[in-house]
């Protein structure tokens, strides 16, 4: 029972529940993500280079035989999954950006007054005024 009231307490915490919450919207995001480099960006940019499609993209290491399959070395799909990380983050690096503008910066505390001078310093202080007059 107390492993239960270990975990209850762990993943009631805001830090989990907000990263739990992050991963739901980042796996999302990914798929649109991924929807847009290859349903919209990569087709154009295949057809401007001569009707490349990049997931075909590929090196045969050893022609498919009986029953074999060939084993391939699928560049294409690399290329095509590097710039679904670089679209993905720079999307994430301008929300980020975004959002750290936001937020107002923390003002700096103020100094504290200096302590007020004791009676001691006070009559010191006096005394070398009378002595520079």
């Amino acid at each position: 029972m107390g492993m239960l009231k270990e975990f209850k307490e762990f993943a009631m915490r805001g830090n989990v529940i907000d990263l739990a919450v992050a991963v739901v919207i980042g796996g999302a995001f990914g798929k649109i993500v991924s929807s847009f480099v290859n349903d919209i960006l990569m087709p154009p940019l295949g057809l401007l280079l001569g009707g490349v499609d990049f997931k075909e993209l590929k090196l045969v290491m050893k022609e498919a035989a009986e029953g074999v399959n060939a084993v391939t070395w699928n560049y294409g799909m690399f290329i095509q999954n590097v710039i679904d990380f670089l679209i993905i983050a720079f999307a994430i690096f301008m929300v980020v950006k975004a959002i750290t503008k936001m937020q107002k910066p923390k003002e700096p505390e103020p100094a504290p007054a200096p302590p007020e001078p004791t009676k001691e310093e006070k009559l010191l202080t006096e005394i070398r005024d009378l002595l520079k007059k």
